[in-house]
């Protein structure tokens, strides 16, 4: 499976969005990668296990706890995961949604999710806010993996029966405190997405979106396209149609 999956990313470049919020600074440089960072083609070959040095735009983080934080980047031609990197409660701070980072960390896998580990970052000039890419010619066939971390968006979903005719579930039904889980179809194809609690919690628009969902609600979906044995988006919106 890890062989595989990298195999998938490393032939799959396909460019990002460059487009920007109206509230989203200028570029202050031209994606042009500093010295000794590789391209997003190049940390797409690199061997798992391997080191890799990169440089992103934060476009999300979950929550910071123990010096350590979980960051959603991405460049125009690809996105990274980068999983608790090593960060103290300061710098969690400067974190902010497009700010540019140099990471240095180990590329890894967990259930078909390339991510970047034991890493360490530091804070560079430079703003960038992707738009999400729209995904949805993607549904349901191998090359949706080829846009795996991006922010992307999905249309036309149809919700599904989660079980006993209930939309959504609870990871954590008694105090609210953990993920939502809910199924969507396009066509023949039903894919498990999350709203991840420690990226938007129970106070957030998207999770009380997807507490509204009733089975058989088209939506269109919004997030960042993790991956665990198959697309598993980190959701951030859903527009019930």
């Amino acid at each position: 499976m890890k062989k595989f999956t990298a195999i998938l990313l490393g032939a799959a470049m396909l460019a990002g969005c460059t487009g920007k919020t109206d509230n989203t600074p200028e570029p202050t440089e031209d994606f042009t990668k500093s010295e000794g960072v590789m391209t997003y083609a190049e940390y797409a070959d690199a061997a798992l296990d391997t080191e890799v040095t990169i440089e992103a735009y934060v476009q999300a983080h979950q929550s910071w706890w123990d010096d350590k934080i979980t960051v959603y980047a991405q460049d125009p031609d690809g996105a990274y995961f980068l999983y608790n990197m090593t960060c103290t409660e300061e710098d969690a701070a400067k974190l902010v949604e497009g700010q540019k980072i140099k990471v240095t960390g180990f590329k890894s896998e967990w259930a078909g999710e390339i991510e970047i580990v034991d890493a360490t970052f530091e804070i560079e000039e430079g703003s960038w806010i992707a738009e999400p890419v729209d995904a949805t010619e993607l549904w349901g066939t191998v090359d949706m993996i080829t846009r795996q971390n991006q922010k992307v968006l999905f249309k036309d979903l149809t919700v599904e029966d989660y079980g006993d005719g209930n939309a959504f579930a609870y990871k954590n039904a008694e105090e609210k405190t953990d993920d939502l889980y809910f199924k969507v179809t396009s066509g023949d194809t039903t894919y498990e997405f999350i709203v991840e609690f420690y990226l938007t919690g129970a106070d957030t628009d998207v999770y009380k979106a997807v507490e509204g969902l009733k089975v058989g609600d088209k939506i269109d979906v919004e997030g960042f396209l993790y991956w665990y044995e198959g697309p598993n988006l980190h959701t951030t919106k859903v527009t019930v149609k």
